[in-house]
């Protein structure tokens, strides 16, 4: 049976699963919906309308489906959806979507571990087993594939993409899409490949490499966005993790983050 404590307040209209563990001082304000096997710390605000799914850990004051940040918004109806084995870490806030046309939602998949202090801001959508460590930060709009890795009190401008298995390391942050497999390194460095991150999904050594030699025709080679997309597409382009990088590039309405360290370019993290 549910445990939910006395001091916990839970609106009439929300729909809590047979097992849900509610602790004190927490508040749950409308249509919040919250799956089977999940544990809410205390002192949570959960406003809806927002579905949660089954399993997931939500920590001491974490806010998820407050209004978005946004000027403009005065309070249409929006939303927040949540997947499955999430862990919320201590003050995490996760901002439901705006009014934006086109927009309206913010969606995190399953299996993600939010550490504490981290901030998921409207709109946003984050894909699964992504780690986003303490006080990262993404504004608006933002997508963040699968597996990606933001370091520590990173930062993602508003309408940023993160491609899959891309990672920033700590203090970095971008207004440019990254895109997949690649790590960044302060506000203008694409230090190279995410070969740990590569590895611990299980690519092989060999497609490592070929995502290396794609990198360094983006990043050394010296050529233009334009030529160094057409040299990629011409001599790796059959490759399924390189027609996925192409592909990203191709759909960057922001541009892609160009520049490179001096020195090397990989950074195996």
């Amino acid at each position: 049976m549910s445990r939910i404590h006395p001091t916990a307040v839970v609106s009439p209209d929300a729909t809590i699963a047979a097992d849900v563990r509610i602790g004190p001082y927490s508040v749950l304000d409308g249509a919040v919906t919250v799956g089977q096997g999940c544990e809410i710390g205390p002192h949570v605000h959960l406003v809806g309308p927002l579905v949660i799914g089954q399993g997931n850990r939500i920590g001491t004051g974490t806010v998820i489906g407050t209004d978005p940040q946004h000027l403009g918004y005065t309070g249409q109806p929006t939303r927040t959806e949540i997947g499955d084995f999430n862990t919320f870490r201590e003050h995490v806030t996760v901002h439901r979507g705006s009014h934006v046309a086109g927009y309206g939602v913010t969606r995190i998949g399953s299996h993600n571990y939010f550490m504490a202090h981290s901030h998921v801001a409207h709109d946003c959508r984050v894909g699964s087993h992504c780690i986003i460590a303490n006080g990262a930060v993404m504004g608006g709009h933002c997508e963040i594939g699968d597996r990606v890795f933001l370091s520590g009190n990173t930062a993602i401008h508003q309408f940023v993409r993160m491609g899959r298995l891309s990672l920033m390391m700590g203090l970095a942050g971008t207004g440019k899409d990254v895109a997949p497999f690649l790590t960044i390194k302060n506000r203008i460095t694409v230090a190279g490949v995410n070969v740990i991150g590569m590895r611990r999904d299980g690519i092989s050594s060999a497609d490592i490499t070929i995502v290396r030699k794609a990198c360094h025709i983006l990043y050394r080679s010296g050529l233009l966005l334009k030529d160094a997309v057409e040299r990629m597409e011409s001599e790796l382009g059959s490759h399924p993790l390189v027609a996925e990088m192409l592909q990203f590039i191709r759909e960057s309405k922001r541009g892609i983050m160009r520049s490179v360290r001096a020195r090397g370019d990989e950074h195996e993290e």
